[in-house]
């Protein structure tokens, strides 16, 4: 066994590289094995197959080495000047740096010194390239000077095309591809030599690229690089390969005259002169010069390009052909430039000319100094393409493109100082790109760190942190939990997501989409829309025939989405490639539908690699679903798809899902609200221009005249919040307690990137804040009661707090519950963390009962009220015979504030409203202070200190059955010698609370009308009165009324009668006489509703009857009333004499009849008693009121000449003013109906 190790040991040397590295791990594994002592007879089957499999290997080796292809070398080409060194320098060191200018033929001739140099053996002689198109041209360059087929000896390998072989020696392949390579073959064991060409560019592959190789030649020591580019910065390169050899070679065959027609700044900045017309005028000079030999002219956009070739072919020079150059250019006119015609070319290109392409025959260069160039910018995570001045080394290799066959002219229309003044080389991809599929497979590679990466310029932290931004964004990274952080560095690791997205060779916004088109089902619209993403836009558009073109276009044209628009372009292709089946009557189709044949070819085909990789790939251990036959993966559904329809919303959530910081919001027409702040117009290419609606998606933002979303689609806001999971931002307004739905709710509002996706929804405040919830909760549901049904608990609580309140509106204060704070307090330390009534339920059950939710008073109570105060407001009181409910309110300014009496309907009328003017005893105290301080002066200051006099009457008045304001006045009369009138006392001006609220009521208790004024007693309710009550009514009514009586010829009338209502409720009705008109001279007898309207009609029936009875000793009673007539001008001060008289007569006849007499006799008794006196009685009244009228008339005059003696006093005039009030108020014009 020892000696079959030792045997394959000694055989390693002669084997592959790739199949060495491999035995070798085998041969340790099996050492370490021995030590385990596993079954002999195992090791040595293993060893007898790694025999085998070196033996083959040593085979193939060797027939490698002794096939190898001869190198045929073009020995015009300046390169071969160094051939010798240049082989030397590959054999003695690992990494070799060549300089080579433009026309050097470094590109072609370096695989095959690297051939001459032993290489190849081992492994291949990988050679990258920047683009596609150099790849394969160089491959087929090469195997031409080699005489053999490409694919031989000479193959290469682009994205999803291979055309190598495992006998291929030279493997010419663009960046991303080596790249790519990494992730299955990190050592790179395929290779032995690689050749980094066109490194000047500095892309971000070719960065990744020699950042790897540089710790990759650490570990494979047999591993040769070759750096190559037309400029390089050799010192930069040199010292990061530790000072690997530097081997300049010359491209120029011949020399290059460089003139400078700089474009003069003022006139350009005014926009009579631009670049453009120079250029052409700068093709004027020479062909005006009669010179010979092509023309390449570099400008920095397409526009510039066409209206230069407009400009020159506007010149009619039949001898020149005008080729403009593009990358946008169908594939025939972009091989037009390298086509020989009659006559000369002059081609008109952008920087595509400098490097990737080498035109032959070109004599004369026209450089603008301009190019448009991408620029990252990751604050706006947008794509620039400024137009911008080139560097140094790019306006060198403008230069360079003529001088090949010829000496060259090179016209730079900028000044020699503005070259001198520019940067050396353009600045790398990696400092102004997005690393994000970079740092995705960086991290799926295992390369460690970004920033510890060994790039040859480190790029930007915010580029870093750009990319990072995108890939969590997508969903592919997450942050590595739990792992330690290393230097202060976070980590980050692959999610399932990102694992596939990394093994998928497009970009990861589009991988993105793939793997969640799974998920919606739609995976079959995203694979044609992901590879048509990965290509240029298949449509073409001649400038000579733009009208025509967009007519055809118009056919495929969706106005939601740009994305259907790509759809009904395959659809429309693959229906006729299934009729047609020839590939020159599709060339056919293509052409008349303006679309451009190799690129759809070219989506054919990475559709068919990205449907394989489909397959090949699992998520979640669930294979991806792919159509097994291909042509069921190419065939779409041929109905179309609408807006509405749950297909569209499947592709465009897919879609989302890769390009969801692409999203836009309407601000007008074509203007769009964009993500983190940003505005852009739809591009007006789109389908979508004119025809948006709220929100779009783009496929793109590029910045050219302005910002432009490229390839957009009409999308729901709805769509959004889904694949936004983890960077939407959610902002919770107005919390509160919703008592329907039991919790507390708010009002989610959701933005994304800084646009409102989610205006507003109710959702459950209880997840988000707890606390908060909690607080709500409890001040709402519990202590407001804000509850669809309330726990026992809450009643209990309810009641007690209840209890309290009405203490306080009793003896109206609010000073004995406690605040709701400390009742909160109560709740929350019994019910931490609880905000919703099903938490409440369940923590009640758990506790067994709700009894430590229970308060007692003291713990709602801030001291207890005195008992003997409260009993002075009680829950009843008696009015008349009768006694009611009365409730309290302690509310200021508010319709129920002070004391309600509930009093029915039914008994209203009985109620004397004069008990009413009492109140309660609580309230005896201010009201009686406050209608002694609203007194009149005169009154008022004989009756200080009010508090002494108020407590004089609270002890000693005696209630009674009149109105407080007549016991007052009587009260104080007989204790402190004052009369006060009755029109003194302030009763309209005592505040609500001081008044009896009165509150009518039906027999169930519900109120019908409330008043503060007493007269509600007496208002007519007879409408509130069912069926039965009126029927009864009425036939009293037929028994009791009598008209036209002029004596008393009818029965005694009883105070009430008593008639039966609804549920056995007994009513009352009153009788009473009533006055006829003045013509009629007679009384009436009827029934009232309201006692009190009885009362006062009967009393004045009573006085009519008795007028009519003793009509003669009334006329003797004017007569004697007459007044003198020398105290007729004093009556003018009362309304006039006659005025006065009628008082005077109104007076008597009220004294002596106004009585409540019901009985024949009572009525013919008092008539005789009276009827004699009644002369008397006016005369003694008369003389009386003649001394008021003489006293009132001598005051009059003396305020009169106080006010002529001192009319300039205003104090005097003031005081006059008071006395004359007072006066008024003394002697009112019906002093004789108020004083005894």
């Amino acid at each position: 066994m020892i000696s079959r190790i030792k045997n394959i040991e000694s055989l390693l040397p002669r084997a592959l590289g790739a199949d060495r590295h491999a035995i070798r791990r085998e041969i340790m594994r099996i050492k370490r094995s021995r030590a385990k002592a596993p079954s002999e007879e195992k090791i040595i089957k293993k060893l007898v197959r790694l025999e085998k499999k070196l033996q083959t290997s040593v085979k193939k080796r060797s027939w490698r080495k002794a096939n190898r292809p001869k190198p045929i070398y073009n020995e015009t080409l300046p390169i071969l000047a160094k051939k010798d060194e240049i082989i030397d320098s590959i054999s003695k060191s690992q990494v070799v740096i060549i300089s080579g200018e433009t026309g050097s033929g470094k590109t072609t001739q370096i695989p095959k010194f690297c051939l001459a140099a032993g290489r190849g053996i081992d492994g291949k002689i990988g050679c990258t390239q920047p683009r596609r198109i150099a790849a394969t041209t160089v491959s087929r360059r090469i195997a031409e000077e080699l005489g053999e087929e490409l694919g031989k000896s000479v193959g290469y390998k682009i994205r999803f095309q291979d055309k190598t072989s495992q006998n291929t020696y030279i493997k010419i392949m663009t960046d991303g591809i080596l790249l790519a390579e990494t992730q299955n073959d990190p050592y790179l064991h395929e290779y032995d030599t690689i050749i980094v060409d066109e490194a000047h560019e500095r892309s971000l592959n070719i960065d990744f690229i020699l950042g790897i190789l540089k710790n990759l030649l650490k570990q494979r020591r047999d591993l040769k690089l070759i750096i190559t580019s037309a400029t390089i910065d050799t010192e930069k390169f040199s010292k990061a390969f530790d000072n690997a050899p530097v081997i300049e070679v010359s491209g120029r065959m011949y020399p290059v005259e460089v003139c400078y027609f700089p474009v003069d700044p003022k006139l350009e900045e005014g926009g009579e002169q631009t670049h453009v017309e120079m250029a052409v005028n700068a093709v004027d000079k020479l062909r005006q010069e009669n010179t010979f030999g092509d023309v390449l002219v570099f400008m920095p956009t397409e526009q510039d390009i066409r209206e230069a070739c407009e400009l020159i072919e506007g010149r009619d020079d039949k001898n020149a052909v005008i080729l403009p150059l593009f990358a946008r250019l169908t594939d025939s006119e972009q091989a037009r430039v390298f086509s020989r015609v009659t006559g000369r070319k002059i081609i008109i290109a952008t920087n595509i000319a400098e490097t990737s392409i080498t035109i032959p025959g070109i004599k004369y260069v026209i450089d603008t100094g301009l190019a448009r160039i991408s620029q990252y910018n990751p604050r706006s995570r947008t794509t620039s393409l400024p137009v911008t001045t080139v560097s140094k080394s790019s306006a060198d290799q403008r230069t360079g493109r003529c001088g090949r066959i010829e000496n060259g002219v090179c016209i730079r229309l900028f000044p020699e100082e503005d070259y001198e003044a520019r940067p050396l080389f353009t600045l790398p991809e990696v400092l102004r790109a997005n690393l994000a599929e970079v740092i995705l497979r960086m991290i799926a590679l295992k390369l460690g760190d970004i920033s510890d990466f060994p790039f040859i310029d480190r790029p930007a932290p915010k580029s870093i942190k750009d990319g990072f931004d995108l890939l969590y964004e997508l969903g592919a990274i997450v942050p590595a939990s739990g792992k330690k952080k290393s230097k202060g560095k976070r980590r980050f690791l692959l999610t399932e997501k990102g694992m596939l997205m990394a093994k998928m060779p497009v970009d990861p916004r589009l991988s993105r989409m793939l793997i969640e088109a799974q998920t919606e089902g739609c995976l079959k619209e995203i694979t044609v829309i992901a590879s048509a993403l990965s290509i240029r836009d298949p449509r073409e558009r001649p400038v000579e025939k733009a009208q025509e073109a967009d007519l055809m276009h118009k056919a495929f044209h969706d106005p939601s989405s740009d994305f259907i628009t790509l759809l009904n372009i395959w659809k429309k292709y693959h229906q006729t490639r299934q009729k047609e089946k020839t590939t020159g009557r599709m060339k056919k189709f293509c052409k008349n539908h303006y679309l451009s044949f190799k690129r759809m070819r070219e989506w054919r085909d990475i559709h068919a690699q990205i449907s394989e990789i489909l397959r090949e790939y699992s998520l979640n251990g669930k294979k991806i679903k792919t159509a097994g036959d291909k042509a069921a993966q190419i065939t779409l559904p041929q109905m179309p798809i609408v807006e509405d329809s749950p297909l569209y919303a499947a592709i465009h959530k897919s879609i989302l899902s890769g390009f969801l910081a692409n999203i836009a919001v309407k601000k007008e027409k074509n203007i769009f609200q964009a993500t983190k702040g940003k505005e852009v117009m739809i591009f007006p290419g789109s389908d979508l221009f004119n025809n948006a609606k709220t929100w779009i998606v783009a496929a793109e933002m590029v910045e050219t005249s302005r910002l432009f979303a490229r390839t957009c689609a009409n999308i729901d806001s709805d769509w959004l919040e889904e694949p936004g999971k983890g960077l939407c931002k959610y902002t919770y307004l107005h919390p509160h307690w919703e008592r329907n739905r039991g919790e507390v709710v708010a009002s989610e509002q959701v933005s994304l990137f800084g646009l409102i996706i989610v205006p507003q929804r109710p959702v459950s405040y209880g997840r988000i804040n707890p606390d908060e919830a909690s607080e709500i909760f409890i001040q709402s549901a519990l202590i407001k009661g804000d509850v669809k049904k309330k726990f026992a608990f809450m009643l209990h609580n309810q009641n007690l707090i209840d209890e309290v309140l009405d203490m306080e509106d009793r003896i109206r204060r609010r000073d004995i519950l406690v605040s709701e704070t400390e009742m909160f307090e109560f709740y929350r330390k019994r019910l931490p963390g609880c905000y919703d009534i099903r938490t409440l339920a369940r923590i009640i059950k758990q506790k067994g009962s709700d009894h430590f939710l229970r308060m007692d008073l003291e713990d709602i109570l801030w001291y207890r009220p005195d008992e003997k105060e409260l009993s002075l407001f009680p829950d009843r009181i008696n009015l008349g015979n009768q006694s009611f409910d009365c409730n309290y309110s302690f509310d200021p300014g508010k319709s129920e504030d002070g004391v309600t009496v509930k009093i029915p309907s039914s008994f209203a009328p009985i109620i004397p409203s004069e008990t009413l003017d009492w109140l309660v005893p609580g309230l005896y105290r201010e009201k009686i202070t406050t209608l002694i301080k609203g007194l009149p002066k005169t009154f008022r200051k004989r009756l200080v200190p009010v508090a002494n006099t108020v407590d004089v009457i609270i002890n000693e008045m005696p209630k009674t059955k009149s109105s407080l304001i007549t016991a007052l006045g009587n009260f104080i009369y007989s204790r402190f010698g004052l009369d006060i009138p009755a029109s003194a006392w302030p009763d309209d001006l005592l505040p609500d609370h001081l008044k009896m609220r009165i509150s009518i009521t039906d027999s169930k208790g519900k109120e019908l009308q409330s008043s503060r004024d007493p007269s509600i007693l007496r208002r007519n309710i007879s409408s509130k009165v069912d069926s039965q009550e009126a029927s009864e009514i009425e036939s009293a009514r037929k028994k009791w009324e009598k008209n036209g009586a002029t004596s008393w010829d009818f029965p005694d009338l009883p105070e009430s009668i008593s008639i039966n209502g609804k549920n056995n409720e007994k009513w009352l009705v009153y009788p009473g006489l009533q006055k006829a008109t003045q013509e009629e001279k007679s009384v009436n007898l009827r029934l009232f509703i309201h006692r009190d309207e009885a009362v006062k009609s009967h009393q004045d029936g009573v006085v009519a009857l008795f007028a009519i009875y003793l009509s003669k000793e009334l006329k003797f009673l004017k007569k004697a009333l007459k007044l003198p007539e020398k105290m007729e001008k004093m009556a003018n001060y009362f309304g006039g004499a006659k005025r006065f008289e009628k008082r005077l007569y109104a007076s008597i006849i009220n004294n002596l009849f106004c009585k409540n007499i019901r009985s024949k006799d009572a009525f013919y008794s008092h008539a005789e008693s009276v009827g004699p006196v009644i002369l008397s009685e006016g005369r003694e009244l008369l003389n009386q009121s003649i001394s008021v009228l003489e006293a009132y008339h001598e005051t009059r005059t003396v305020f009169f000449n106080i006010e002529s003696a001192h009319s300039a006093n205003s104090i005097a005039a003031q005081l006059l003013k008071e006395l004359r009030e007072e006066l008024v108020k003394l002697v009112p014009e019906t002093f004789m109906y108020l004083y005894d």
